[in-house]
């Protein structure tokens, strides 16, 4: 079972959410993403939650390349 600590990777106003709420909140809800970049990532990538962030594809490509990396 995966664990995180939310403190760490949320924005202080949802550190104390559910993790569907988190999910369904906006990419800002993440700690170190500022309004303006989640307006950015909407335009790009038609990235409106946390959720959808996570299902990006591109992020799965990186994500496996960087493993690929790390194994070397």
């Amino acid at each position: 079972m995966a664990s995180i600590d939310l403190d760490k990777v949320l924005d202080k106003a949802w550190a104390d959410k559910s993790v569907p709420a988190v999910m369904a909140a906006p990419v800002s809800a993440l700690k170190g993403v500022s309004d303006r970049q989640g307006e950015l990532l909407r335009e790009a990538f038609g990235i409106e939650t946390v959720a959808d962030l996570a299902d990006l594809k591109y992020v799965g490509r990186a994500q496996a390349l960087a493993a690929l990396n790390a194994a070397k």
